[in-house]
């Protein structure tokens, strides 16, 4: 695929490029911290459970 006519065409794409990766890693790092915040609070309401009986 050839790159559209104009003068910044090629720091267009470098910047799309950057934006799509940078939305991507905050994509999975919010993805990682959920997934463990949520491991904490199961792993606090087992020991919470276990505390009551």
């Amino acid at each position: 695929m050839a790159p559209p006519p104009g003068p910044y065409s090629g720091t267009r794409t470098l910047a799309l490029v950057a934006r799509v990766s940078a939305f991507s890693l905050g994509l999975i790092y919010g993805n990682m911290k959920l997934k463990i915040l949520r491991a904490k609070s199961k792993s606090h309401k087992k020991a919470e459970a276990k505390g009551h009986h």
